[in-house]
């Protein structure tokens, strides 16, 4: 398939809705975000603990055509403006990764532009460059959410090796498991970090998994751990048991990014995925950082919208922006569900 090229100054539109989030971006250059909408279902996934899977499909059905004209509302330009469409088609939710592709794909078609079918992993690796487009490659990647928790070296557009994944639980979803256990609501990240700025992150020494083992995490024992000590303790303060909890994993994951970064000779080091607008991973990373290292972060807004940044404009970079997935472009590429079927077509593995 022929490479896709495109203007160094033509806007593209990203689109992502691989879980409980509708979101669109307008991205020039692949560096300039013109817009970036966001529409949240925290409220209607809250009651039950979790995001619902159907309720999340339906609730993408209904948001993302006005998400879509908000986007182009707000970057001041019309549908004859835009260049090229990308779409996150997995990892994620089949039936929400299927309203975001379909929808591009329409929209590809109705207005005679390419389509880009983009990796939602590849797309968190590409968001740090939306902050600052000057890193130098190769980089070390720690993409942590409630989905997913790896570290990825990016040698190079287009080339990437995994180092090290999860090989139970992903760091997102030990943070809402806690909070859900111990009665805090969801999701767990932001009301564990709230909370946790009450307590003693040395009140509990909790294990810290893998710590000294390679690049691979793992976090179903911590979980566990917790709720046997909560158990065991019933009177003690929540906010030590989070603010404990969470230095325990802010410690593993600090670890082995900077073991890695130092190993593969990485000039920055960046996080993506939701887990990175945890305050205490974003102030700790720069402390124990190596020397060599600059550390990259999420742009600063409420932690809310840092669980969503760089996943519409992310997806943008990932695809037509920087000549990649060109291998996607086809409007016959399906939405994909797991990881290991998506990563399969990445190239540079």
């Amino acid at each position: 398939m022929e490479p896709l090229e495109l203007a160094a100054d033509a806007p593209v539109l990203g689109i992502e809705t691989s879980c409980d989030e509708t979101a669109a971006a307008v991205v020039c250059g692949a560096s300039t975000v013109l817009s970036s909408v966001v529409s949240s279902q925290i409220d209607l996934h809250a009651r039950f603990g979790g995001v619902v899977p159907e309720i999340a499909s339906r609730a993408h059905l209904d948001l993302l055509v006005p998400v879509v004209a908000e986007a182009l509302v707000s970057a001041g330009l019309d549908d004859r403006e835009i260049a090229a469409v990308g779409a996150t088609y997995g990892p994620g939710l089949i039936g929400s990764l299927l309203i975001g592709v379909s929808a591009a794909k329409a929209l590809s078609m109705v207005w005679g532009v390419p389509f880009v079918a983009v990796n939602h992993m590849e797309a968190h690796l590409y968001a740090a460059l939306l902050e600052n487009p000057g890193l130098e490659l190769p980089l070390v990647v720690l993409l942590v959410s409630g989905g997913h928790t790896m570290i990825v070296e990016m040698r190079a557009p287009g080339r990437y090796r995994i180092l090290g994944r999860t090989l139970d639980d992903a760091a997102g979803e030990a943070f809402d498991k806690v909070a859900r256990y111990l009665g805090l609501g969801y999701p767990g990240g932001p009301v564990i970090d709230r909370l946790a700025n009450d307590g003693d992150p040395e009140a509990i020494r909790f294990p810290r998994s893998m710590l000294d083992e390679g690049y691979d995490f793992s976090f179903s024992g911590l979980k566990t751990a917790v709720i046997n000590w909560v158990r065991r303790h019933p009177d003690v303060a929540a906010a030590d048991v989070v603010a404990s909890f969470q230095a325990a994993v802010v410690d593993v994951l600090v670890t082995k990014v900077r073991r890695a970064a130092d190993a593969v000779g990485a000039k920055g080091v960046a996080i993506g995925g939701g887990v990175a607008a945890n305050s205490a991973l974003r102030s700790a990373s720069p402390r124990r950082a190596s020397p060599m290292v600059a550390l990259v972060r999420a742009e600063p807004r409420d932690v809310h919208r840092q669980r969503c940044h760089g996943r519409g404009g992310g997806v943008v970079p990932a695809g037509p922006g920087r000549s990649l997935a060109a291998r996607l472009r086809r409007r016959g590429v399906a939405a994909v569900a797991h990881l290991r079927r998506v990563a399969a077509a990445l190239p540079g593995r």
